[in-house]
């Protein structure tokens, strides 16, 4: 049984997942990644209520909307690729093609259904998630501005450079002065 979770970005999400399965439902998940679990067999609506309940109280949400579920999927895989290089997107292919054939429906569906649910394109999200990555890489504080754009498939420093300015109110290297960073809503 497949289940499908919002507000899952990390590696300890998965494991809050887990233990949380395993301390509400006594039972090891099947298989956990970003946005979703899989159980070795079905539960009972009570068990799914229990589970969600506790879920809730470590901040994500079960999830039974299936267009929800596919708004999750979509970040999920965004996220994957921006923030943890799994490396399922080509170098250079554009994120509709590869949204699109993952989630095996066109690009303009699901770009409305995300805008619908989450008040953003899936351009502006991938944006966001993309300049969360560059701060991310300029506190590090290892790379050059124009390799981290390379990293992130921006065409230019300078238009990463612009890009970051519009999102967060200052240059990146106006952030690296300030030596923190404030993260935007990554969800």
């Amino acid at each position: 049984m497949k289940l499908h979770i919002k507000n899952m970005v990390c590696n300890r999400c998965i494991k809050a997942i887990e233990s949380a399965v395993f301390n509400t439902l006594g039972i090891q998940a099947s298989h956990v990644q970003l946005g979703e679990v899989e159980l070795a067999s079905p539960i009972s609506d009570e068990e799914k209520k229990r589970l969600a309940t506790q879920l809730q109280l470590l901040g994500f949400e079960l999830l039974d909307n299936e267009k929800s579920e596919r708004v999750t999927q979509i970040k999920s895989l965004i996220i994957n690729e921006i923030h943890h290089g799994v490396g399922l997107k080509q170098a250079n292919e554009n994120f509709s093609v590869f949204i699109s054939s993952k989630m095996g429906y066109d690009y303009s569906y699901l770009n409305d259904l995300f805008s619908s649910l989450e008040g953003k394109t899936i351009g502006q999200y991938i944006t966001l998630q993309k300049i969360e990555r560059a701060k991310e890489l300029i506190i590090y504080d290892q790379l050059g501005l124009a390799t981290i754009a390379d990293q992130l498939e921006y065409n230019s420093a300078q238009y990463l450079s612009a890009q970051f300015k519009k999102t967060t109110g200052m240059t990146p290297s106006e952030f690296k002065k300030l030596g923190l960073r404030k993260s935007i809503d990554y969800h």
